[in-house]
């Protein structure tokens, strides 16, 4: 897979404000999914209606610290096997090229190493869950 045409891709979704893009060929298949942060569009907030209204304080505080984001579509698993420990846990102090977890895409194990030093502040994902292209995976203390 050719990052290149990846990121022509990605640049072509934020260009056109898609939110998923699938591409299929022969021998590859690619699919893009965007998350926004930003609040719900009203057409889908209509469907909530009667539903019970949200406490301004019930509503998390803005998290602060460098993520480290997944750099494909696939299923993270947090330790090299079931019976072994975590990569990371939580106050955990990492350097730069450290493992956080891994990353299972099309059969093949692909680690997820860390871009920089620091200490685990949260681990956003749970152990065997699907992770989109970009989705936070671990903060750092600010």
């Amino acid at each position: 897979m050719d990052i290149e045409k990846i990121r022509t891709l990605i640049a072509l979704m934020e260009e056109s404000e898609l939110v998923n893009l699938e591409i299929s060929s022969d021998d590859e298949h690619i699919s893009l999914t965007r998350h926004y942060d930003a609040p719900v569009p009203t057409m889908m907030a209509a469907s909530a209606v009667g539903a019970a209204p949200v406490a301004a304080e019930a509503q998390p505080a803005m998290q602060t610290g460098i993520v480290e984001t997944s750099p494909m579509v696939g299923v993270y698993y947090s330790a090299p096997s079931p019976n072994d420990p975590p990569f990371v846990k939580v106050g955990q102090k990492v350097q730069a090229g450290d493992t956080l977890g891994i990353i299972e895409a099309m059969k093949i194990m692909n680690p997820l190493e860390a871009t920089q030093s620091g200490v685990i502040d949260e681990i956003l994902v749970t152990n065997s869950e699907v992770v989109q292209f970009g989705q936070p995976i671990v903060r750092y203390k600010a």
